[in-house]
């Protein structure tokens, strides 16, 4: 008892009444939360735990770091953590049982291989090392490893473990002593809002904050349910096993070898790693179950399910056959408890949609791992008022209304089964779909569509010509779809093609302060002309960009505005979030409608996509002086309405036509008979087809070349900031980054000797051999015949005619710098 009130835990009634944080749950998520938040300042935080620290998920991690991650988010955060365990034992003094042992992933296949490479691109552009190992090597740091089988390896020589108990602890006494306080056996029962305050009901009284951290892990429904949140987060079981002591690791010890690192058969699903002369085996095995769905009892501590043996003997086998002594050691424990897992398998971190000052922190399958850093950007975000590194990957809005209690459950089962998969970049998991189908879904399957799904949504990715199977075939080189995708973009450029992008995000903000709000929330100018649209950028609080919206201007006190469907929550709830903080009152001075479950959109494209609509809608003058680019009107379509906007993302001649969704089925029939009748060869392209096309019109996607990480001018936006329009959102922020200088710039590349892969972003750019910057997309231009990229380098190497080299799955190949849309550069097609 002594001990743990030295480091500020409260047992009696010492709770106070106010507090600038609440954070709920003591486990290291919690912990570390708290302990960021203090570090950066705040040190009036409360952590309330319901039992002791780490009686959740944590108390039975296995406490690895890996730091292999896909995810550029992620990956940073899991690289902050690493390197901040260490830190934190200095601080304290506390030992937190860290171990840099390394971390050896082992491939058995090609394709394994392939991901190996373009992680360790990944990797390199964060500043994490990661080296290659040939199966000899791997013998050599690994000697009671068979090696049978292996293509190689990667290795992460910083890689590790630590003692998750130890870890929070040492959290805790960091926070405490800066000023934060704990208070276990101190559950949340309520939690309520009133003027412009939080109120946490506990079983020790009332406490009012300013902001609330939600990092409560299995209980992350239940919190997220006291203020009204659907927390798209399901624990899912997880098991692994403890040996007794092996005589082989014991004969190491006694000679005093140094321990072994953890070791990853990626294709047997498991891990391994040394514990006390005997070894733990990690499996994700097939058939796990979610687990509370609906949160756990009150009254659970340390609570483990009974193990099933039988659901991880292929892997026991596997791991046998690859280290054969793992067999004498036999089964000592089996441990199976909850662990957090979202759709995607990625944490939430970040603010709660809809409602002010709630914050997540919450579905860490990775949580030892990833829990430093989760601290570190949520206290960053809190802060300063936005996190410091690109959060996409990891932010809680990413999910929206379509992830329901029994999604959640199939999606997050199939998460867990998939963490060693081979992640391949055109990767579309099955569970779950179709959920979203736009009306034209059948028709479009009927003619060959292989999907995908973004934001619940199915979409085209490809079309699969007659005789041929309508299946991906997943691969970090040019898969079997590379050439239809190319007959796709041929025909597009040829003659006219018809894109479903039903998926976009659309609303409508209207009313006598709309213009006001929007001019506002806008770094550059809306149209001033009804029927104009103009593409605008939101910028965050540091002049980074945040998000893209195209802007028509229905009338002067209305527009219908339109983005990027993976980011439907996140731009609705920014936008909202920015309107209320600017003192803008909802109804009276504007109202946001969500328009995207009520319109359709369909792309027409293509030198003969006027012919298409000459012919679907007769009455109407589709000639340049009656409907020049960048205007909107709305039009019949054989019977039906349509807002048809002249403008697309391909880079041709063409049309969006944006439609209430009932008529979708028509107006896509009549565009076929329509085309039919004029000749103009109309043929369905799918997602692929528009990324390859957007990559010679060097257009940029937000996740990808924008990014709050990169400024407006870095990005190449800047000729869509308005310099003399005054104030608006990120402007400050944006001549402080100015007045500093720009660090990058965004250049279009072409790539040389390239065969059968393409630069697919997060690829490392290198000048004279020295990294330089990073690739954010790739892809092979078909119209032009050449392999491209869009990249951030600095300024000084961002020249035209540069000469770089861009390595693509582990061969640097030769790039040069290119000017902007190097296919058709003066927008002569686009302009008909």
């Amino acid at each position: 008892m002594r001990g743990l009130l030295r480091i500020g835990f409260c047992r009696g009634d010492c709770m106070k009444t106010h507090a600038r944080v609440v954070v709920i749950g003591g486990g290291v998520v919690g912990a570390s939360t708290l302990y960021h938040l203090a570090k950066k300042g705040w040190s009036d935080c409360v952590l309330l735990e319901r039992n002791d620290l780490t009686t959740g998920s944590t108390w039975h991690a296995a406490g690895l770091l890996p730091l292999f991650n896909m995810s550029y988010s992620v990956g940073y955060i899991h690289k902050y953590s690493v390197e901040f365990y260490q830190r934190l034992a200095e601080e304290t003094g506390a030992d937190t049982g860290l171990r840099k042992v390394g971390n050896i992933r082992l491939a058995m296949t090609p394709e394994r291989m392939d991901e190996y490479r373009q992680y360790a691109a990944v990797a390199a552009t964060i500043g994490v090392r990661a080296d290659f190992l040939t199966p000899e090597q791997v013998k050599e740091m690994w000697p009671l490893c068979v090696t049978d089988g292996l293509v190689g390896a990667i290795v992460h020589p910083d890689d590790g473990y630590i003692q998750p108990s130890d870890l929070t602890f040492a959290l805790a006494k960091g926070a405490r002593a800066l000023g934060a306080e704990i208070h276990t056996k101190t559950a949340a029962t309520a939690i309520t809002r009133k003027n412009g305050e939080w109120i946490v009901t506990t079983n020790k009284g009332e406490i009012v904050c300013e902001h609330i951290v939600s990092a409560s892990g299995n209980f992350a429904r239940q919190t997220g349910k006291m203020v009204g949140l659907d927390v798209p987060v399901v624990p899912v079981q997880h098991q692994y096993i403890v040996t007794g002591e092996i005589p082989e690791l014991m004969e190491r010890r006694e000679k005093r070898l140094p321990e072994m690192g953890v070791l990853r058969e990626s294709d047997g699903s498991w891990y391994l790693r040394e514990e006390r002369g005997g070894l733990i085996l990690g499996p994700y095995e097939k058939g796990a179950p979610a687990c509370y769905v609906d949160g756990p009892a009150a009254n659970v501590e340390r609570e483990l399910f009974e193990g099933d043996l039988d659901r991880l003997l292929p892997h026991i086998e596997s791991a046998i056959r690859r280290v054969p002594c793992f067999e004498k050691g036999g089964v000592k424990d089996v441990y199976n408890g909850a662990i957090c897992y979202t759709p995607d398998g990625g944490p939430i971190i970040g603010p709660a949609w809809g409602i002010p000052n709630f914050w997540l922190n919450e579905g860490h399958s990775f949580g030892i791992t990833a829990a430093g850093g989760a601290g570190w950007q949520i206290a960053e975000w809190m802060v300063e008022g936005e996190p410091t590194i690109d959060m996409l990957g990891a932010d809680p809005r990413r999910f929206g209304d379509y992830a329901t209690r029994a999604y959640l459950i199939k999606k997050n089962e199939e998460a867990y089964r998939n963490v060693f998969t081979v992640h391949y970049p055109d990767e579309e998991r099955e569970d779950a779909r179709p959920l979203r189908t736009a009306p034209c879904y059948d028709r479009l399957k009927a003619m060959g569509a292989v999907f995908g799904q973004k934001f619940g949504w199915e979409r085209a990715n490809w079309f699969a010509p007659e005789g041929v199977e309508q299946k991906d075939d997943w691969s970090f080189r040019r898969s079997r779809w590379f050439a239809h995708m190319g007959n796709e973009i041929k025909n597009a450029a040829e003659n006219a093609g018809v894109l479903d992008m039903t998926a976009f995000a659309k609303c409508r903000v209207s009313g006598g302060r709309a213009r006001e709000f929007l001019d506002y929330f806008f770094a550059g100018k809306l149209p001033k002309t009804d029927g104009r649209i103009a593409l605008c950028y939101a910028l965050s609080k540091s002049g980074g960009v945040h998000s893209e919206f195209t802007v028509f201007k229905e009338s002067d006190d209305s527009y219908y505005l339109v983005s990027a469907g993976a980011w439907q929550r996140l731009d609705h709830d920014y936008m909202r979030g920015v309107f209320l903080r600017r003192g803008f009152a909802p109804g009276a001075d504007a109202v946001f409608e969500n328009l995207t479950n009520q319109r359709g959109v369909l792309v027409v494209a293509g030198p003969k996509s006027r012919d298409v609509l000459r012919a679907a809608s007769p009455a109407e003058d589709f000639s340049d002086d009656a409907f020049p680019w960048l205007t909107g009107k709305w039009i019949d379509v054989g019977l039906a309405p349509c807002l048809a906007i002249r403008v697309n993302f391909v880079g041709e001649l063409g049309w969006e036509l944006h439609h209430p969704l009932e008529y979708q089925n028509h107006i896509f029939d009549a565009l076929f008979a329509a085309s039919e009748k004029a000749g103009a060869g109309l043929k369905p392209f799918g997602i692929r087809a528009m990324d390859s096309m957007r990559v010679e019109k060097s257009y940029k996607l937000i996740g990808q070349e924008l990014s709050i990480e990169y400024a407006a001018d870095e990005s190449g936006v800047s000729r869509f900031v308005a310099e003399g329009k005054g104030e608006f959102l990120g402007r400050e922020g944006l001549l402080r980054r100015r007045e500093k200088g720009m660090k990058w710039q965004s250049v279009t590349l072409e790539v040389g000797e390239i065969t059968d892969a393409d630069p697919l972003g997060n690829n490392a750019i290198f000048k004279d051999g020295e990294m330089v910057g990073r690739a954010t997309s790739g892809n092979f231009g078909f119209r032009l015949g050449k392999t491209l990229a869009l990249a951030m380098v600095p300024p000084q190497l961002a020249k035209p005619g540069g000469e770089l080299r861009i390595d693509v799955l582990g061969e640097r190949k030769p790039a040069v710098v290119v000017a902007e849309s190097p296919y058709d550069p003066e927008n002569k097609l686009l302009r008909g």
